[in-house]
């Protein structure tokens, strides 16, 4: 079993075109999957329009999670990873900037025997689709990427330069001996990952990626935003160092999950 993970927040009917996409995609794959969307304290009324599409499918392999309070980002793909099944555990935002070949690209890797893969879009052989009119945008937020990815080397004990690419993945076996040790809600979720895989010398797997760009979302580069990685950056330093790891501790959320019997 595959398990592909969806955290999402306030995603409006949107997710409904997800939905059925995921759903075209698990009938043409010839290996297992389900698929797990987590809802982060959604108040659009997104639990209750996949409950009903989930009740529509009659299938236990698409499952819905949900809890009231929203969390972050880190938090519900480290609830979805935890109540998954699959041998194979995989997330990546419900927009689908990336593809299903990018998934499934990064989930052969894994069963192969990757112990966690991490989309790059910095690999050498990924490509970046993006409208002209965007193009300056997208320059912009390159150059804000390699200043980061800069930082988090020097920060952190990890080598890799996309830390943030939103799609990622990883064994059952890594999923459980980590993701109960990390802390990080928001945006620094992917770099505690990483560096917490890196300091118990887990192996990481780049894997390249070919991604959207359809719309320009607003910049992430206000001074706000950047003291508050830093800030989230110098606490995953303090909290891995180099010795004297987290002692394991449960994940502990109140969840409620839908799931066709």
């Amino acid at each position: 079993m595959i398990s592909l993970v969806f955290p999402t927040y306030n995603p409006g009917p949107a997710v409904e075109r997800t939905w059925e996409s995921v759903r075209d995609f698990m009938a043409v794959r010839p290996d297992p999957w389900e698929i797990l969307f987590v809802c982060d304290g959604c108040s659009d009324g997104t639990p209750e329009r996949l409950e009903v599409l989930r009740l529509e499918a009659d299938d236990p392999r698409l499952r819905v999670v949900s809890y009231q309070q929203n969390r972050g980002k880190g938090h519900a793909v480290r609830v979805g990873l935890l109540a998954a099944t699959g041998t194979v555990r995989v997330f990546t935002d419900v927009d689908l900037a990336y593809s299903y070949d990018d998934i499934a690209r990064l989930a052969d890797e894994l069963q192969r025997g990757a112990q966690l893969a991490v989309g790059s879009r910095d690999h050498p052989d990924s490509l970046v689709r993006v409208a002209v009119r965007h193009l300056a945008y997208i320059a912009k937020r390159r150059r804000q990427s390699r200043v980061f990815g800069w930082i988090v080397r020097r920060l952190l004990p990890l080598t890799i330069n996309d830390t943030q690419a939103g799609l990622k993945g990883m064994t059952a076996e890594v999923a459980e001996r980590v993701l109960p040790n990390m802390t990080c809600d928001g945006f620094g979720f992917d770099c505690e990952l990483l560096t917490a895989c890196a300091r118990y010398e887990i192996p990481i797997t780049e894997v390249p990626v070919c991604v959207r760009y359809d719309d320009a979302a607003s910049s992430t580069g206000g001074l706000k935003t950047i003291v508050t990685m830093l800030r989230e950056l110098w606490r995953i330093r303090r909290r891995w160092p180099k010795s004297g790891f987290p002692a394991p501790a449960a994940l502990v959320e109140r969840v409620s999950e839908s799931q066709a019997a």
